[in-house]
C-alpha cells in the first residue's frame, strides 16, 4: 500500500492529509468524500466560485464568510467546513481542486480502490459500466472506481487510464494508426 506522503504533495497535500486524518479518526470518511464531491460539482458548475477562490481581491474575512455560508448552504460536515475556513484564513483556497483530488486518492488508497479514468464516445449504460468495472478489477486486483467522461470525437470505443497504464480502443486512434501506415506505404 502506498504511503500518504507519496499520494500527496505541496500545499494541497498538507491540507488533504490533515483533512483525511481528521475524517479517519472521527469515522467520517464517507461524509467528507460526499462533501468534497458536492464541492467539486459546485466548482465545476460555477465560474463565480472558481473566480472567487483564485482572486486575491477578496479579503480573508470575506472569503471566510463566503466559505462558511457555502458550507452551511451545502450542509457540509464540521471537518470540511473547518478546513475551508482555515484555507480561507490562510489564503489557500486556490488549491481546492488539488485538495479534492488528493483526498480522493487517500480515501481510495485506504479502501484498497483504484480510480480509472474512462473516456467513452457515448454515455455508458449501467450494465456496460459494471462489466468494465469487473474486467478492470480482475486485471488490477483491486476494486475499481470509474470516472467516466464522454468525448464524441472518439467516434466509438473507449480510452481507459488506470494509474500509468492506458488502453485506447477508440475508432479515432485506429484511424490515426491507419493514416500513419498509409503514409509509410505511399
Amino acid at each position: 500500500m502506498a504511503s500518504s506522503a507519496s499520494l500527496t504533495s505541496g500545499v494541497a497535500g498538507r491540507y488533504a492529509t490533515a483533512l483525511f486524518e481528521i475524517a479517519k479518526e472521527s469515522n467520517s470518511l464517507d461524509k467528507v468524500e460526499a462533501d468534497l464531491d458536492a464541492l467539486d460539482t459546485a466548482l465545476g458548475e460555477s465560474a463565480d466560485l472558481r473566480d472567487a477562490i483564485a482572486s486575491p481581491v477578496f479579503s480573508r474575512e470575506d472569503l471566510g464568510a463566503a466559505v462558511t455560508a457555502l458550507a452551511s448552504k451545502m450542509e457540509f460536515g464540521e471537518a470540511v467546513t473547518n478546513t475551508l475556513r482555515l484555507m480561507a484564513q490562510n489564503r489557500r483556497l486556490f488549491v481546492l481542486p488539488d485538495l479534492i483530488a488528493q483526498v480522493r486518492a487517500l480515501v481510495a488508497n485506504e479502501r484498497g480502490e483504484v480510480t480509472a479514468e474512462v473516456t467513452a464516445a457515448k454515455p455508458l449504460t449501467k450494465g456496460q459500466t459494471e462489466a468494465l468495472s469487473e474486467t478492470l478489477k480482475a486485471s488490477v486486483g483491486k476494486d475499481v472506481k470509474l470516472n467516466v467522461t464522454v468525448d464524441e470525437s472518439l467516434i466509438g470505443g473507449l480510452v481507459v487510464k488506470v494509474g500509468s497504464r492506458m488502453i485506447d480502443t477508440s475508432v479515432r486512434s485506429k484511424l490515426a494508426h491507419l493514416r500513419n501506415v498509409m503514409k509509410e506505404v505511399g
